[in-house]
């Protein structure tokens, strides 16, 4: 049997479309202890409930990204990308790895977050995912296995993603893989090297003409950064009953009503005007995580 190739350089380290069923919080070897984010849980004026707080953001969550601001992004992450970090642990090759990406990206001059609706699949068909899929013997590495799954799921190639960092460390599904995070940018096809100043907008990606992998792929949405403001979207939980996050209501954002074949050959009708639909589980951790670290929302 073919090895995975373990010998990671700067965070060249597998991607996944993981929910919260699949995950437990097991430690991981030989990585640092990771300070996991508190959620601020504060009243409303009238008592009525609860609400996010906005607290020192380092970017704005309704500016387009430009290359400061991914500059300052990586910044955010460098505590755990880099020293004794997720990039310095030794990851066991007799396991079973995965990985996902946060794919940030601008969508007509507004800053967000690139999520699809998983397809026809025999776990969680309908939920809300990060692109992603389980390592290949093929891969070279983590970020290898992860950037060719997200050209493989979403059509866009690893030259148009420039990969920023992690937002934590990696978390075990319930089916013994162990999910590493990355964070990254999607630039439009070639776009990848622009030649705007450091402050200018970058460019936007056409949502639409993304080439998806419709066995695997139902739709794909943008998630502005501002939704992580607004009191009417976000629901406080506890991710594996223990650790506080934001679930996010995309019901809204998906651009048509998806059906998808679930369980026992019953149709899931997602999208407006049908149920709830929430990121939630590992998907909204690592999006709580990502959030914390920009200041957005604690």
């Amino acid at each position: 049997m073919a090895t995975v190739n373990f010998n990671i350089p700067a965070f060249q380290s597998p991607i996944i479309s993981a929910n919260a069923d699949d995950v437990t919080t097991t430690p991981t070897i030989g990585v640092k202890p990771y300070n996991y984010p508190s959620v601020a849980l504060v009243p409303r004026p009238r008592g009525s409930g609860i609400q996010p707080v906005l607290s020192n953001s380092i970017i704005s969550p309704t500016t387009p990204f430009t290359r400061n601001s991914l500059d300052t992004i990586r910044g955010a992450l460098s505590d755990y990308t880099t020293g004794a970090g997720l990039t310095s642990s030794k990851p066991d090759p007799n396991e079973s790895h995965a990985a996902v990406l946060v794919p940030l990206c601008n969508v007509d001059g507004v800053p967000g977050v690139l999520l699809e609706v998983r397809g026809n699949l025999r776990s969680h068909p309908g939920e809300v995912s990060f692109p992603g899929g389980k390592v290949d013997e093929a891969d070279s590495s983590f970020l290898a296995a992860a950037l060719r799954e997200v050209h493989e799921e979403v059509g866009v190639p690893a030259d148009q993603v420039v990969v920023l960092g992690h937002p934590g460390p990696p978390e075990r599904s319930l089916k013994g893989l162990r999910v590493w995070p990355y964070v990254g940018f999607v630039y439009p096809p070639g776009t990848a090297s622009p030649d705007q100043g450091p402050d200018a907008p970058l460019p936007s990606l056409n949502v639409d003409s993304l080439m998806l992998s419709r066995a695997e792929v139902a739709a794909v949405f943008h998630l502005p950064l501002s939704a992580f403001t607004s009191q009417t979207r976000l629901q406080p939980g506890l991710y594996r009953s223990s650790r506080p996050y934001w679930t996010i209501d995309v019901s809204d954002l998906v651009p048509q009503r998806v059906r998808i074949r679930g369980d026992a050959n019953h149709d899931l009708v997602k999208g407006v005007g049908s149920e709830k639909l929430e990121v939630w589980g590992l998907t909204g951790w690592y999006l709580s995580l990502v959030m914390k670290a920009l200041g957005i929302c604690i």
